[in-house]
Formats: C-alpha cells, structure tokens, sequence
C-alpha cells in the first residue's frame, strides 16, 4: 500500500466504503495518508473531512464505527477499497448507507435462485413445480434429498468427472436452500453465524 497516489488527488484519495457481509457499498470518504495511516493502526475507518479540514473517525459522535476488514487498492493506485464490519447506520441520516438503501446482501445468481424458490414454496402444489412437490412430501422428503445429494456430490468428488461433480455440487446447493426456506430461513442467516464466528 505504499504505492498509494496521494499527489494526483492534492493528497487525497477516494475510499470506497463495502460491507464485507453483503457487499453492499456503503459510502465514500476521502483521505489523505495520515488518515490512511491512522485507519491501519486503528483498525477503524479514518477519513479527512474537506469540510471540517481535519482527520475524521467515522463514528466519533455516533459510535457507529466501521471496523476494517480489508484495505485494497486499485489499478491506478488512487482509489482504496475498504471492507468493513459496520457497526451500525452508516449514513448520518440514519439509514444503512448513503444512498438510503436498507441493509441487503449481493448473492447475484442465488439471490434469484432464493426468490424463485420463495415464490414456488408459496403458490402451492397446484402450480406443478418441482419446488412445490418437495413441499407437499413435508420437511423430512426434503432434508433426505439434502442428504442424498450431499452422499452423490462426495462420490463425484471422488472421481475424476468434473462436470458430474459440479452438477451434484449445483443439486445440492439448490436443495439446501430450499430446505433452509423450509426451516424458515435464508442464505443470509447462515452467513450471519458465519460472521458471528469470525469475531
């Protein structure tokens, strides 16, 4: 990081602020290298505030602190990338970021997959869907497919065709959130655990 272009901003650079959890962007802030400096030593995001002219601690009044996670920089080396823990709003307007947007996360393909299945799950056996089959057999037909996918993707990984192995691999993702949206749950809530047990 010490090949950060501070000259080409007059000293500052952008930092883009992303949710390490969602990936949601979050805001963006400017600092020059004691800020920098001062948010790597801290551990919790430092900026230099143009309108206050003075290093800035997000967070400092509202204890809404961004806790880093990760500092990356880009290819021009004159804008960082900086995954944080929020703890909290972000926005000083009191929503998740500064764009008003409530907290979601970014799952691209399977946040699709996520709806399509909510949706199937709730219309009913009428509709015909494989979905909403599995869903009439109850909770048991569905973690036993769980399982049996689970048991065909260890034995393609045992093997030596990949494409067989990422088809199980594809199955079993796809019945595993359908059972989670049986449990009453979502991908997100396996992550938050996940993050819980990172701290």
């Amino acid at each position: 990081m010490e090949k950060i272009d501070f000259a080409k901003g007059d000293g500052l650079v952008p930092a883009i602020i992303q949710d390490v959890n969602t990936l949601q962007v979050l805001m963006l802030g400017y600092m020059n290298q004691e800020a920098y400096e001062k948010t790597c030593q801290e551990n919790k995001v430092t900026f230099f505030s143009r309108t206050k002219n003075r290093l800035w601690m997000k967070g400092e009044e509202s204890g809404n602190f961004l806790q880093v996670i990760s500092i990356s920089l880009d290819c021009d080396q004159d804008t960082l990338l900086i995954k944080v823990v929020p703890q909290g709003p972000t926005c000083h307007l009191g929503a998740q970021t500064c764009w008003a947007g409530e907290k979601e996360t970014s799952f691209g393909i399977l946040a699709d997959l996520e709806n399509t299945i909510s949706d199937r799950l709730q219309v009913g056996i009428a509709e015909k869907s494989y979905v909403a089959s599995l869903k009439e057999k109850g909770i048991e037909k569905i973690a036993q497919k769980v399982g049996e996918e689970a048991v065909e993707t260890v034995i393609e990984a045992l093997r030596s065709n990949d494409e067989l192995f990422l088809n199980e691999s594809a199955d079993l993702l796809f019945h595993y959130l359908i059972l989670l949206q049986a449990k009453g749950f979502k991908l997100d809530n396996v992550l938050g655990v996940l993050a819980d047990r990172r701290k």
